[in-house]
């Protein structure tokens, strides 16, 4: 049966037909015939029509000293307003956790009451957190390069560092509403489009983009998408990489005050572009930043640039 169509729906189409005109184009490969027409985007289109910000920030270290930045600036105007600040924060990129643990201790900023959400984290096959000191455990990879770098004067509480639980997945969306929403979640884009662990649906399945923004924190497995370009970044071998997560919704993402995303690999020319002036769709998790009033994306120079499609 044929859905009828939504907002959601009508949003979309507006917006595909409209992103890929308001934008410059370069004159490449991207031109051919059956390629999407966002791949011809130059790097001054880039989030020309629509609403989410886009800057472009050097190289890899700057991307992290941004990250860091805008961490340390959320947090210094939540105390600013008098409260402390509630982060959803990646562990990639992951290059931005040790300069904010220095910059935390040269500036002796007290972080005991901000909240910092992590967005996902691996699980084993039965969904259990995978074991702290596995090489890939995201909640291993923070102890080591962000709260044991901190003065334990400064460092968040240990309640205050929060990772989705498999066996308590409604628990995130407990803790936001006590602290009273997320001042900014941070985040990346990943090779399918999706942000956190939210993958796009899979080839034969079929969801509005109004159900998708709705989606809450949930274990789910990851597609193969996801595990062969996260093996690339972790020595090439597929089969270590875990087939199940757990990953901060759709839903808490979008209800955040703020969205600040980034892009630091060659390979996201492309789903920078798809993401930005592509369809608003459930099929790229990451276009629907476009819905929210005060996103932001920030690429590497190198991302800036136009894919060259081309055998190499």
């Amino acid at each position: 049966m044929k859905r009828p169509p939504t907002d959601f729906d009508e949003l979309s189409r507006v917006a595909s037909a409209g992103l890929i005109a308001a934008a410059g184009r370069t004159e490449n490969t991207a031109m051919i015939a059956g390629f999407p027409d966002y791949l011809s985007i130059g790097r001054d289109g880039l989030g020309r029509g629509v609403t989410v910000a886009v800057r472009i920030c050097g190289d890899m270290a700057d991307i992290a000293n941004d990250m860091e930045r805008v961490m340390l600036e959320t947090i210094l105007h939540a105390r600013q307003e008098g409260r402390s600040a509630t982060l959803i924060v990646p562990v990639g990129p992951v290059d931005q956790f040790p300069v904010l643990a220095e910059m935390i201790n040269q500036q002796g900023c007290d972080c005991r009451d901000v909240m910092l959400i992590n967005m996902d984290e691996y699980l084993t096959d039965d969904d259990r957190w995978i074991a702290i000191d596995h090489p890939l455990s995201f909640r291993g990879y923070m102890n080591r390069k962000f709260y044991d770098l901190i003065d334990p004067e400064l460092a968040p509480r240990p309640e205050n560092r929060v990772f989705p639980d498999p066996q308590q997945p409604d628990a995130i969306g407990e803790v936001i509403a006590r602290r009273g929403g997320v001042d900014a979640c941070f985040g990346g884009i990943g090779i399918n489009g999706h942000i956190a662990f939210n993958e796009p649906p899979e080839p034969g399945e079929a969801i509005s983009v109004e159900d998708f923004a709705a989606l809450p924190t949930r274990v789910l497995s990851l597609s193969r998408e996801t595990r062969t370009i996260n093996s690339v970044t972790v020595g090439g071998e597929i089969s270590i990489i875990p087939r199940r997560a757990i990953t901060v919704g759709m839903k808490e993402i979008l209800a955040s005050r703020r969205l600040c995303f980034y892009c630091n690999r060659p390979w996201q020319r492309a789903v920078a572009r798809r993401a930005l002036h592509g369809p608003l769709t459930a099929a790229c998790p990451a276009s629907l930043l476009r819905m929210h009033p005060d996103a932001e994306l920030c690429i590497a120079d190198y991302v800036a640039e136009p894919p060259e499609i081309q055998l190499r």
